[in-house]
Order: C-alpha cells, then sequence, then structure tokens
C-alpha cells in the first residue's frame, strides 16, 4: 500500500490553514442565515426556484466562496481537497440544491484545472474568480450515461485554405446537466476525430441552445437542464489543453477528486437529517419519556447512522489528505467514498423521517426535503452500481496482482493499532481483512469474478473493510492527540467493527454457497480460513456501546 499521509505533516500539505478554512466555514454560516434560512429554502423547494440572484452574489467580492477551490495564481485562495470537502459538507448540510449549484462550478472547472494550458487557466479561471460567470460541466449524454466511451457529441474540425485548424462544429445533445440553463460557459466534452476532447462553449454562441429546466423529485432549488448544440462553431482557442483526443483520461482524473466532494454532500445532507432528528427525540414526549432515553427509538432509528456517517468522515477525511499530500491515483479510494458515504446519508435521511412520525411527511419539518434531495447523491457522478463494479473490478486485479499482500498490509498495519488501543476494534478489522483476502482468492480462482453480482458482493466487503480501517486509524491519532471527541469515535469504531464483521462474513458465504459450485467440505474449510464463528459473534458490549453513544449524541447525563 502506498504510505498514507498525516494530519500530522500539516506543512506538507496543499491547502488552507485550519483558521483560514474555518473562517471559509463561519462565511458560509452567516450566508445562511442572512440569504438562505429555513423559510427560504422550503420556498425555493416549494416553487423549484433556482436562486441565481443569490448564488451570484454568493460568487460575488463580498462573499466569493467559489475562490476556495482556485489555484492563488489564478485569482483564488489555493485551497485544497480537505478544504473543498469541507466547504461541501457544509454547504450540502444547508442545503444540496445549493450545494449542487457549487458543485457544478467546481466540477466545470477541474477539466481546465487538469487539462488547461497556462493561458486558459489564466483566462477562464480568472473569469470564475471574478465572480461574474456561472459554470458547467456538460459530459453527460441521454444514451451514455457514465459511459463515456459512448460519447455521442461530435466536433468535427474546420481548416483553412491551408489545411491549418482553425476551429470545430460540434452537433449533438447533453441530459442532466447542474447549471446547465445558467452556465456563461462549460466544459463540454465531445468526439473528435482523434477521440473525446473537452471544449470551452460560451452562453450565446449561435447554434447553442440551454433548454428549459427539468422537474425533479429532489434538488429542486439547483437547476439541471438539456443543451443542445447545433452546428456551433467553437475557434481551436476553445479546445482545452490544445491537444484533441485526450478528453477521457482527463475526465477520469478528475473521478478521484469530483467523487470525494459527492461523498462530502451525502454526509453533509445526513448530518443534517440527524440534527433534525436528534433535536426532535431531545423534545418529543412519548409515554412519559422523551424518545431520546428510549432504546428501540435510539438503536435503530440514530446510533447506527451516526456510526457510519463518522465512518464515511473518517475515510473522506483520509483520502482527501492523501489528495493534498500530493497523491494523485486514487479513483478506486474516491469510488469508495462516494459508495459508501451517499449510501449512509441516503439511509439516515430515510429513517430521518421515520423517527419523526406524521411529521416527517410535512414540508416545516425538513427531513422529507433531505431524503429527496439527498438520493440524487447515489446516481450522480456514477450510480451505486457503477461505483461497485469500479471497486470490485480494480481492487481484485491489485489483489491478484499483489498476491494477496494489498489486504494482508492492510490488516498488520490495523494490528500494530490493536497493539496500543485494542478498544477501537483493530483486531477485529484485521480479521475482516484477512478473511475478505481469503473470499477474493476464491472467486478468483474458481472465475466467479465474471459474475457481476459476486463482484458487488466484493465490492461491498471491500469498502467496509477499507472504511473501518480508517475509521480505527482516526480513533488510535485522536486519542494521541487528547482529543475531546476521541471517546466517541473509539466507541463508534467498535461498533462499526461488528457490522464489519457481519458484512463481510454474510457476503463471504453468499458467494460460496451462493455460486452453487462448491461441496460441503469446501464451504467448511473457508469458514475456518475466514474466521466465520469469530467474524458472527463479534457482538461483546455492543449493546453498551450504542447506550454510550446514545449517551453522547443526546447529551444525557
Amino acid at each position: 500500500m502506498p504510505p498514507h499521509a498525516t494530519e500530522e505533516k500539516q506543512h506538507d500539505l496543499a491547502g488552507l490553514d485550519h483558521e483560514s478554512r474555518q473562517m471559509v466555514l463561519d462565511t458560509l454560516e452567516l450566508v445562511r442565515k442572512r440569504l438562505l434560512p429555513k423559510e427560504k429554502l422550503l420556498e425555493l423547494d416549494k416553487n423549484e426556484e433556482f436562486p441565481e440572484e443569490i448564488i451570484r452574489e454568493m460568487l460575488g467580492p463580498d462573499i466569493g466562496l467559489q475562490l476556495l477551490f482556485i489555484p492563488e495564481q489564478y485569482g483564488g485562495m489555493g485551497g485544497g481537497a480537505r478544504d473543498s470537502c469541507a466547504i461541501t459538507k457544509a454547504t450540502a448540510n444547508m442545503c444540496l440544491g445549493v450545494a449542487t449549484a457549487f458543485f457544478a462550478i467546481q466540477l466545470g472547472a477541474d477539466p481546465i484545472m487538469f487539462a488547461g494550458t497556462e493561458d486558459e487557466k489564466h483566462k477562464w479561471l480568472g473569469k470564475i474568480a471574478e465572480g461574474n460567470s456561472l459554470v458547467a460541466y456538460a459530459v453527460t449524454e441521454a444514451e451514455a450515461g457514465s459511459n463515456l466511451a459512448a460519447l455521442k457529441t461530435k466536433a468535427e474540425p474546420v481548416k483553412d485554405d491551408t489545411g491549418k485548424i482553425t476551429g470545430y462544429v460540434i452537433n449533438g445533445t447533453k441530459q442532466f446537466i447542474s447549471n446547465g440553463g445558467y452556465a456563461d460557459f462549460l466544459t463540454v466534452l465531445a468526439k473528435t476525430p482523434e477521440g473525446p476532447t473537452f471544449f470551452i462553449i460560451e452562453k450565446g454562441m449561435e447554434g447553442f441552445h440551454q433548454g428549459k429546466a427539468e422537474e425533479k423529485h429532489g434538488i429542486r432549488a439547483s437547476n439541471t437542464s438539456p443543451l443542445t448544440f447545433t452546428d456551433v462553431f467553437v475557434p481551436v482557442e476553445y479546445l482545452l489543453g490544445g491537444v484533441p483526443g485526450n478528453g477521457m483520461k482527463q475526465a477520469n482524473m478528475v473521478f478521484g477528486h469530483t467523487r470525494l466532494m459527492v461523498a462530502a454532500m451525502g454526509i453533509g445532507a445526513g448530518e443534517a437529517a440527524l440534527e433534525i432528528v436528534i433535536r426532535y427525540a431531545k423534545e418529543r414526549i412519548q409515554f412519559g419519556t422523551p424518545l431520546s432515553e428510549k432504546q428501540g427509538y435510539t438503536h435503530k432509528l440514530v446510533v447506527p447512522h451516526a456510526v457510519r456517517l463518522e465512518a464515511a468522515n473518517a475515510y473522506m477525511e483520509e483520502q482527501a489528505t492523501r489528495l493534498d499530500a500530493g497523491e494523485k491515483d486514487l479513483q478506486v479510494e474516491g469510488s469508495i467514498a462516494k459508495y459508501f458515504a451517499t449510501e449512509a446519508g441516503n439511509r439516515t435521511a430515510d429513517d430521518a423521517i421515520q423517527a419523526l412520525g406524521g411529521y416527517g411527511y410535512i414540508a416545516e419539518y425538513e427531513v422529507e426535503k433531505i431524503k429527496r434531495d439527498v438520493k440524487i447523491t447515489c446516481i450522480y457522478e456514477g450510480t451505486s452500481e457503477i461505483q461497485q463494479s469500479i471497486i470490485g473490478l480494480f481492487r481484485w486485479r491489485t489483489s491478484v496482482k499483489s498476491k494477496g499482500k494489498y489486504y494482508e498490509t492492510m490488516a498488520t498495519e490495523i494490528e500494530a493499532i490493536d497493539a496500543s488501543l485494542p478498544e477501537t476494534g483493530a483486531a477485529t478489522y484485521a480479521l475482516a481483512a484477512r478473511a475478505l483476502n481469503e473470499t477474493i482468492t476464491l472467486a478468483h480462482t474458481h472465475k466467479l469474478t465474471k459474475q457481476q453480482y459476486i463482484m458487488f458482493c466484493l465490492a461491498d466487503m471491500m469498502t467496509y473493510v477499507e472504511v473501518g480501517v480508517s475509521m480505527a486509524k482516526k480513533a488510535s491519532r485522536l486519542v494521541k492527540e487528547g482529543s475531546p471527541s476521541a471517546k466517541k469515535i473509539v466507541i463508534m469504531s467498535r461498533i462499526f467493527a461488528s457490522e464489519v464483521a457481519e458484512l463481510v462474513a454474510i457476503n463471504a458465504m453468499k458467494i460460496s454457497m451462493g455460486s452453487g459450485i462448491f461441496d460441503e467440505q469446501t464451504i467448511s474449510e473457508l469458514k475456518k480460513k475466514i474466521s466465520y464463528d469469530r467474524l458472527m459473534t463479534n457482538y461483546n458490549g455492543l449493546i453498551q456501546d450504542m447506550d454510550a453513544i446514545a449517551d453522547i449524541l443526546f447529551e444525557r447525563a
């Protein structure tokens, strides 16, 4: 495994210092109070209204939130991945529709930062920094979805009398484009003779039509529009990077970063729902006592979600730190972060409605809006199923290529934590990692990896093990730092370890028994190899731990 960057080496990491990041978060809180209070957000949702004036004010000189992700040399603050995650999560905690508008600006800027020449970066990132430009990222097509190889929008070169290319004529359509109806310019992926290529297209170009906003289930405060390109002439200078055919590689380069941002959105929305539930449960009296004192309520509808959201946070923070340390090839980690965090956020919001009973269905209490909003995070930037495909395929290949050392190294690393801090559940994570290794070997040896459902089962095992390892590492770090939150994270890590162990054990049996090709002796041998009984009986003190977390969450004496 590559060495992971740690918070201990802050001077080696890109991005803002803690005080500057907190200043941006404080500014965002002021924006919430002044421009987007609860009543305004409910109104925007009800009317399916994109708050263009408010968004543009948030981009303007007095606030300038977009400056966070733009490098200093192009007029920005030079924030890193950790900063973007923190601000994205905070914005999603406020409203996912508004967060989507800002995410779309960052997403639209990413091809410029990854693919643009210095002149292009100064020009287009400078426009964003000035606060005068809404931006969109136009890649998705109706029939292509997440499969960029199925791209149909074409860019035909236009040549002068000497044969020199002077520009391109673009024809095609794009679908599900956030900010598409309002963007001042867009980064558009189109197919040239050399292959997919990114272009800049500006609002008002002849033949470019920004379609009517879609009516959506959620994120109604965002704009999602189809785009049509009919013989749109784009000067050659608007081809990002100056060399055609690199668009697919450039699009894939951003996924490790952008999917981490979607993870932050899922966490932010989930935490918003949880905050409402906790506040409600402390006040709601049922049969003589508050809901917050009832185990059937806290241990079913609150504590498991709080634990998963903290685990998602731990994993997201670790990967963001690695990006800020200069690591590049984190596409699989981006998929794991997005898959786990968005599913956790979605499940949290779903149970938040249940937790509020009839009030959960009422708009005023917000959780039904959060549920409608957060579902999109499980879909865009690649559905959960796309992420499972990516995780299963690439981690399987890595594991086989390393002859099992990838997860064995992870197990050894986490055992070092167990030696000094066994209360984190680190030993369980190590056990689960080795059980995963054995299951991958079994699936690979018997060519079960050709079956998509089995690969999905493996992907879930991989995801939970890796997220759990991050959780234990964070717990250990907080204990060493003497953090006030260390106790909570240590207990949560122990709770999550039980969930990881159960999932790994069950999925190993789904794969081995469900495939129908193994006899009882082979399955029995697998159970011994993966320590099945230990994994499935990893519940010592679980309910007591859940009681302790409920005490912390609900501030019970």
